[in-house]
């Protein structure tokens, strides 16, 4: 990152260590500190119970390790970071850490809590070598809104803590529709120490969206239209940039699809169409019904397990399109499932600034230490604290995404919405910021830079333009735009 947010934001703990020298509960603090800035961007994976959380998680990840069912382990907060070899480490309110052993059963990593109980364990860490863990932590939470006020409690606690800044530097909220508790939670994640920064960082996912057409093969183009109005939403959009559709069971089979299950699939696909889909009508009739030879009953609720009856028609139609390798069926049922405009909506929101996260978390965690600290020791580092806060233009492209989404800048709608996308709100690479195809070429992407700073400068110079709010704005947006440039040594 060129800009001064990482490095301030290193330079300023290296400060506090030397103020708080002797105070082993601060330096406590400042060792996390310090190791979220140098660790990878930390994603919380939120929403209401039997929202797809873990179903969802294992399929970024691209493995079975988190468990899905009711079990005990479903009420514990749990982190998934990578690691070169498999581990399971239990945190207990009391006492030290506990290595649990690593089991596998058809397929699915197993926890045992041994003598633990779920109430007695402050969270799960688990070290797995999957690629997709190199750059981004997971942590897996119980259920909002839970019957059992423990679950919701320990998942409030985590993501909305009163004195401390969210340990999560960035939130993906699952829902099956629009609720009002899912409002709620998103606007007092916003309302936490990090969200006071004035930072959108939470994403809404539309969970399980299969669901919404029934099971029906075109259940995600339904999906599509609901989520559209969803972001839209005049409460909802100010808490989250952007909503997405996603079929978790079948994004979680196809990343883990085994060959019992391509081989049922293409038998399947191999019976007369009318016999097919009359005992597709329905679950129960799906696994009761006859045929076809080779696919029992056992195999089919396996199957409506794993995929839904909406992943089954979807894969047996592909099949029957001619898609027969099971690598390239198991590709595009994940590319249908929505899972991959997910992970690309990550990558382009959160991980292209993960940095700028980073250190805004470690910014917000020095701010609350300082906040408790006696006023000598504060008075020594408030002065560089302000300054890089001022003069981060990361910071202020966050602050100004914020302002933006909750309508606290003064600009007229055509312009707010490119301002939106100017500063990273529709994603953080050059092409996407100004509007343009990922095939844009370095002069195009030049050309319209250009372009764009000129019309922003004749709107900052605007003379009707005397909302201070606004003025600020053109000049981030400007800083951006010029940042654009200044990474294109060759075409400037």
């Amino acid at each position: 990152m060129n800009e001064p947010g990482i490095a301030g934001a290193a330079e300023l703990l290296r400060q506090a260590r030397e103020v708080f020298q002797g105070d082993p509960a601060a330096l406590a603090v400042l060792d996390e500190l310090d190791q979220r800035l140098a660790g990878p961007l930390r994603i919380a994976i939120a929403g209401m119970v039997k929202a797809g959380k873990s179903t969802l998680l294992n399929a970024i990840i691209g493995e079975e390790i988190a468990p899905t069912d009711a079990g005990e382990c479903t009420r514990i907060v749990t982190w998934y970071r990578y690691g070169h070899a498999p581990r399971i480490t239990l945190h207990p309110l009391a006492g030290g850490p506990q290595a649990l052993p690593v089991n596998r059963e058809d397929g699915r990593l197993v926890f045992s809590l041994g003598g633990f109980q779920a109430e007695d364990v402050e969270k799960l860490v688990v070290d797995w070598p999957a690629a997709s863990l190199r750059d981004l932590t997971l942590i897996d939470t119980p259920g909002i809104a839970s019957l059992s006020r423990d679950v919701s409690g320990r998942s409030t606690a985590f993501l909305l803590p009163e004195d401390a800044p969210t340990a999560a530097d960035a939130v993906i909220y699952l829902m099956r529709h629009l609720h009002a508790s899912d409002i709620r939670f998103l606007e007092s994640f916003k309302d936490t120490a990090a969200g006071k920064s004035g930072t959108v960082n939470a994403l809404a996912v539309l969970s399980r969206a299969d669901e919404i057409g029934a099971g029906r093969i075109d259940a995600l183009i339904s999906a599509a239209v609901i989520a559209d109005r969803y972001s839209r939403d005049e409460n909802l959009k100010p808490l989250a940039l952007g909503v997405v559709p996603v079929a978790g069971l079948l994004a979680q089979s196809s990343r883990t699809m085994r060959q019992n299950d391509v081989d049922a699939l293409m038998l399947l696909a191999r019976m007369e169409r009318a016999q097919r889909e009359k005992m597709m009508l329905s679950v129960d009739r799906f696994v009761r019904a006859d045929g076809p030879d080779g696919v029992e009953s056992a195999l089919k609720a396996s199957l409506v397990q794993r995929f839904g009856l909406f992943g089954i028609r979807l894969a047996v139609a592909l099949i029957r399109g001619g898609i027969t390798h099971p690598t390239e069926l198991a590709h595009e049922l994940a590319r249908r499932s929505g899972l991959g405009r997910l992970l690309d909506t990550v990558a382009s929101l959160f991980q292209t600034r993960a940095d700028a996260l980073k250190a805004r978390a470690a910014v917000v965690g020095l701010e609350a230490l300082l906040g408790g600290s006696q006023p000598g020791q504060a008075a020594v580092l408030e002065p560089a604290l302000e300054q890089l806060l001022a003069g981060a233009h990361e910071f202020r492209e966050l602050r100004l995404l914020g302002s933006l989404r909750t309508g606290g800048v003064v600009l007229p709608p055509g312009q707010a919405e490119e301002a939106e996308r100017l500063v990273g709100g529709r994603g953080n690479l050059p092409f996407q910021r100004l509007g343009l195809t990922p095939e844009a070429g370095t002069e195009e992407i030049a050309r319209e830079t250009r372009s764009t700073l000129d019309r922003w400068r004749q709107i900052a110079e605007n003379p009707l333009l005397v909302e201070s709010s606004a003025v600020d704005a053109c000049r981030v947006v400007l800083r951006s735009c010029e940042g654009i440039l200044a990474a294109m040594p060759a075409v400037r």
